[in-house]
């Protein structure tokens, strides 16, 4: 049966009070374990196009910011699986428990090392919280936008931004998966071309 509408804008905006609240706790817990608020450069770019810079995973979106909607994406189908009789504002809350738990786990020195040491991100030495916080508002906006278009559009764009960041830049989320759980040299070593 569909729901009315003002039942689903309440089922919405208690989703959204979970998120905001889910990602506070998040960004107390980075201040916690010694993340930095902002870029140590001093400023803040709405876009860092250098990957292999001090800047990466400093700003408001990077090149890893497409891997983040793709999470929203994925999460969005995890939570339909598993949670298809609850409201869109439980799954979005749920959504947000990983991506935030994630956030959380990428950035303590276990994962920083293993990047550092599996990847070629060698200089990279965790997120700013704003870049950490603006990864799970990304995943939010992958999330709505999977609820909202057909599923065929958004495996489109799931696979687009995976070709274009392997392409542009030698990694996407695929990569970076593969290369955090069971480095591969071959692909080590062809991320090291560019």
């Amino acid at each position: 049966m569909p729901q009315s509408q003002p039942d689903l804008k309440r089922q919405l905006a208690i989703g959204l009070c979970i998120f905001l609240l889910i990602l506070i706790i998040q960004i107390i817990a980075e201040r916690l374990m010694g993340r930095v608020w902002v870029c140590t450069c001093g400023y803040v770019k709405l876009w860092e196009g250098e990957v292999h810079s001090s800047g990466n995973s400093q700003h408001l979106s990077d090149w890893y910011t497409p891997s983040h909607i793709i999470h929203g994406f994925l999460f969005y189908g995890f939570a339909w699986l598993l949670f298809r009789q609850r409201s869109i504002g439980f799954r979005l809350g749920f959504a947000a428990l990983i991506e935030a738990a994630w956030e959380v786990l990428e950035n303590s020195p276990i994962i920083i090392d293993r990047y550092r040491s599996a990847t070629i991100a060698y200089d990279y030495f965790g997120d700013s919280i704003l870049n950490s916080a603006m990864d799970t508002v990304w995943m939010a906006i992958g999330f709505f936008a999977a609820w909202r278009l057909p599923i065929w559009v958004t495996v489109s764009l799931a696979l687009i931004a995976e070709i274009a960041t392997g392409i542009l830049i030698r990694d996407n989320l695929t990569l970076n998966v593969i290369m955090l759980v069971w480095p591969v040299e071959a692909i080590k070593v062809w991320q090291s071309a560019l």
